[in-house]
């Protein structure tokens, strides 16, 4: 996590009530206010401090001017018995989410696997923070979204955006624990590009491309008229492979939404697959863990290149940090509370305090 060990520290079970009371002192109904807030801690407990409570301003921001839908339910397009088509109508994406595992969790149980591609929905977060408890439960959900608002990854070979960083998530039962890939089909995301400028901050590599094609470590590039983009998984070498991972992505997305970047933008949101599969209605949940097991120790059992760094597997770290901060305390950026704490004043929201 970002500056960690300076980062003041805050009980989790506060910050999500914190983080409720913000929302529904903007008009965020209670279970849809109580669920982003709960994500949005879980993605710093689990270290994606982008994609943490980091988002709860313009979240609130967006409730606030009406961008995002307060009330109701999603709206059903289509229906079968184990795939379904919603029209989130700019419902807060975490909630949205949240109800399509809920949705499919039974129907996978039933059918093996159930699907549900939604349209018109708000920003879903942390796609990791979904992850653990299907997974404990046997269950392997897979989430992926793009943003057909904007775009800032360019095609392969290609100079102007097309794509947004594009996430996919896959929660892998395993007896040790889950396996919990959260990647995107970019080198980096929006958040962190944002994050950096922000700073006046390079990246670590060049993540970035100049509007001339030029690889760049300065994510300022970004901000530039005409605009640079982030590069594709595998950059300049092989990012023919993040370009193809993109198409997918749109394709799950967007394809089977039937709504995405061919349609007019409505501003900040996503276009959202969720796919569950229970283990068990394959050749079993106990043979399941027994290939995933092996996977698993035979990844751990690598001789690793740096002796310091053993190999780990994806989540491993994130569910570590979790329980370390469920003891100690939530490690949260430096930005982020002073950002909340405005529009704790504003609505007269106590700030809990750091331990």
């Amino acid at each position: 996590m970002t500056n960690e060990n300076k980062a003041a520290r805050y009980d989790a079970a506060a910050l999500a009530a914190f983080g409720e009371a913000l929302l529904r002192g903007v008009g965020l109904e209670a279970d849809k206010a109580r669920d982003v807030a709960e994500v949005l801690v879980e993605g710093d407990l689990l270290g994606h401090d982008t994609h943490g409570l980091h988002l709860l301003a313009g979240y609130l921001g967006e409730l606030e001017k009406g961008s995002m839908t307060a009330s109701g339910e999603p709206k059903v397009i289509a229906e079968r018995s184990a795939v379904a088509t919603w029209d989130g109508r700019r419902l807060p994406g975490p909630w949205l989410v949240r109800r399509a595992i809920a949705w499919g969790a039974p129907r996978a149980r039933e059918h093996g696997a159930a699907t549900i591609a939604i349209r018109r929905s708000h920003h879903i977060a942390c796609l990791a923070a979904y992850l653990e408890q299907p997974a404990r439960e046997g269950l392997l959900v897979v989430i992926a979204s793009s943003d057909a608002a904007t775009a800032s990854v360019a095609p392969f070979g290609g100079t102007q955006p097309v794509f947004t960083p594009n996430p996919i998530a896959v929660g892998i039962p395993a007896s040790a624990g889950p396996v919990m890939v959260d990647i995107s089909a970019s080198i980096t995301t929006n958040g962190m590009s944002n994050r950096l400028k922000a700073a006046g901050r390079r990246g670590a590599h060049r993540w970035w491309m100049d509007a001339d094609g030029n690889p760049s470590d300065d994510p300022a590039v970004l901000f530039t008229q005409p605009p640079g983009t982030i590069l594709p998984l595998g950059g300049l070498d092989a990012g023919h492979k993040g370009y193809g991972l993109a198409l997918t992505i749109e394709a799950l997305t967007g394809g089977l939404a039937g709504h995405g970047r061919a349609d007019p933008t409505e501003g900040w949101g996503a276009t959202v697959f969720v796919q569950v599969y229970d283990t068990a209605a394959f050749a079993g949940a106990d043979a399941f863990l027994r290939q995933s097991d092996w996977v698993v120790d035979a990844c751990h059992a690598s001789k690793p290149r740096d002796p310091a760094r053993p190999v780990r597997l994806p989540g491993e770290r994130g569910l570590a940090l979790r329980a370390e901060q469920l003891d100690k305390g939530v490690a949260l950026h430096p930005g982020i509370m002073p950002a909340l704490e405005a529009w704790a004043g504003k609505l007269g929201v106590p700030v809990p305090a750091a331990r």
